[in-house]
């Protein structure tokens, strides 16, 4: 049961929080361990705890995640027990909305909560995922391996999503003043040298008529167009939030010409990583799959996975499943297939990761050593194209004097 409390500290300083506990009088007692004087405490509803536990806005950054990985890793590595390894990092971690759910998780299991259960009421920060894994540990016995595991998982699944953002951060800034350069010259520049050429009576050629007539486009529909490209960014962002629309957007990043590759690539990776790391805590392939499928990240391969997971619990082989679907290459099928002939699987889909994890590397590497300079060669024949069909004329007209 969750309880609400207000309380003040040895030192006079205001305090306030949940707790969960079996009855009111077990979390008095839980509170009064931790030195507080309780002011109020009431039974509370699990969405009400949550605000007034968490009165402010933004999540948990994955950055954030990995660094506390890490650390459980590290301190649990050490023997230091469960709850002071929790109470530790909850008063060490500078993120407010993290140490206000570690704080959570120190009252839960104060209150007789497994690790993985603790967990779980946090789905924002550990994923399906990582709390399946915790669980395993704690069946096993072997909760310090699954953490060193999951830090180290976690580190690398996070270095790969960096630089793949960082390959993009690049392109994206050239594009957007590549537009504004472009939008500027059309509305300020072209508008001006256009008077010049209108003024001489001289015929005016074909691209250059072209030009004239998207200048004034902008300078007369301009504010209509920005309008109608924040209704439609408005319009694409709900619908994205839809289960359609996250399919479709997925489905077209999986289609985008060489970047599409590269995102294939990294989800593939995710998901060789995701089932060795589960298979090599005991979990069963089919879980691992369900699992797999809720934090690959990609809703094209969520299904695949869920489907896949139906035809394997009717007898299929996994290989023969990969091998029916054209988002896994024949390689996939190939090495699964060896993994189930061998009984080996968790080798084959480490190799597997660490193949993918190599090859998004020199893809996003080649991408970004190819992306530069085609950017550059693009602006600045856009910007020189549309110069010279306004200038050009212009200088034919000073020759004509």
């Amino acid at each position: 049961m969750l309880f609400f409390y207000k309380a003040v500290s040895k030192d006079g300083k205001d305090s306030e929080g949940s707790i969960e506990s079996s009855s009111i009088d077990s979390a008095i007692s839980l509170l009064q361990k931790r030195d507080l004087v309780i002011v109020d405490i009431k039974p509370v509803e699990d969405k009400s705890a949550s605000t007034h536990r968490f009165p402010f806005t933004g999540g948990v950054k994955m950055k954030d995640v990995v660094i506390l990985s890490q650390q459980l890793s590290t301190l649990i590595g050490a023997n230091v027990p469960i709850l002071t390894t929790f109470r530790l990092l909850a008063s060490e971690t500078e993120s407010k909305s993290l140490q206000a759910k570690l704080t959570q998780i120190v009252d839960d299991i104060q209150g007789g909560v497994s690790v993985s259960t603790a967990m779980a009421k946090h789905p924002e920060v550990f994923s399906t995922f990582y709390v399946s894994l915790v669980k395993a540990s704690e069946e096993s016995g072997k909760m310090p391996e699954t953490f060193k595991f999951l830090a180290e998982y976690l580190e690398r699944s996070y270095q790969l999503v960096q630089k793949a953002k960082n390959a993009l951060v690049y392109p994206i800034f050239v594009i957007v003043v590549f537009t504004m350069v472009m939008v500027l010259m059309l509305v300020m520049v072209i508008p001006q040298l256009t008077g010049i050429l209108l003024e001489s009576g001289q015929e005016i050629p074909l691209f250059t008529r072209m030009i004239i007539g998207t200048s004034d486009f902008f300078v007369n529909y301009g504010v209509i167009l920005l309008f109608l490209v924040i209704v439609l960014g408005i319009v694409l962002w709900r619908y994205s939030k839809t289960a359609g629309g996250k399919y479709s957007i997925d489905r077209f990043k999986l289609s985008i010409p060489y970047v599409g590759t590269l995102y294939k690539k990294m989800y593939l990776s995710r998901i060789s990583d995701n089932m060795n790391m589960m298979l090599e805590s005991g979990i069963p392939v089919i879980r691992s799959m369900e699992v797999t499928a809720d934090v690959v990240g990609n809703e094209v391969y969520k299904k695949i996975l869920l489907e896949a997971a139906d035809t394997v619990k009717s007898g299929s082989a996994l290989s023969d499943v990969f091998a029916y679907y054209s988002e896994f290459p024949s390689i996939v099928a190939q090495m699964t297939r060896i993994g189930e002939e061998t009984g080996k699987m968790d080798y084959v889909l480490k190799t597997l990761s660490r193949f993918y994890s190599r090859e998004v590397e020199s893809t996003i590497d080649l991408l970004v050593g190819l992306i530069e300079p085609i950017l550059i060669v693009v602006l600045g024949l856009g910007v020189a194209t549309l110069l010279a069909g306004i200038l050009l004329p212009i200088y034919s007209l000073t020759g004509a004097l």
